[in-house]
């Protein structure tokens, strides 16, 4: 399920952030701060602070994943510049506990749908270091086409890291994001 980010997801977001902090860390920016010190329940009210008024703002699409009731993860548009660009760029994490169960595929693709029904975004970019293979995987199999390579562009990890840079159009998949990672499903 996806649902906003509310307030009582403190203490379970930061549970679930600090649980992964292997998992996640080497895809995440550089920051002063320790993980456990960015990853407290104070720190996920500052940050959620900060994603509403954006999104208030229209800049950002804050989503939160759900798995059996239990925060699992988060997928987000940010970034998003209206007019003739109508863009956005896409983030996204999951708890291990849940990966490989085809959930955060899910959970974009229902973001994908979103953002180029409701939304009316056209364009969707995600960044993604070349080393992070599961997640281009998971692009590539949403219809995502990679556009380039992004030379030491963001300071990931303590060191500036190049990406792979994948779009999709709304006009990639004319029957939905959703639909095409159904159609990918065994039966």
């Amino acid at each position: 399920m996806l649902d906003p980010l509310r307030r009582r997801d403190a203490e379970e977001w930061s549970r679930a952030r600090l649980a992964n902090e292997a998992w996640l860390a080497p895809w995440e920016p550089t920051a002063a701060a320790s993980w456990a010190a960015r990853h407290t329940p104070s720190a996920f009210r500052a940050m959620r602070r900060v994603v509403l008024r954006r999104a208030g703002l229209g800049m950002t699409l804050p989503f939160a994943v759900r798995v059996d009731g239990r925060l699992a993860g988060q997928v987000t548009v940010d970034n998003i510049v209206r007019g003739a660009l109508r863009s956005g760029n896409l983030g996204y994490w999951i708890d291990r506990s849940v990966a490989g169960r085809g959930i955060a595929s899910l959970a974009v693709a229902l973001v994908c749908d979103h953002v180029f029904g409701a939304v009316g975004l056209h364009r969707l970019q995600a960044d993604i270091r070349p080393e992070n293979v599961r997640s281009q995987q998971l692009v590539h199999r949403l219809g995502f086409r990679q556009e380039g390579l992004l030379r030491r562009y963001l300071d990931i990890d303590g060191e500036w890291r190049d990406h792979r840079s994948f779009a999709l159009l709304a006009e990639d998949s004319p029957n939905g994001v959703l639909a095409r990672w159904s159609s990918r499903i065994p039966r």
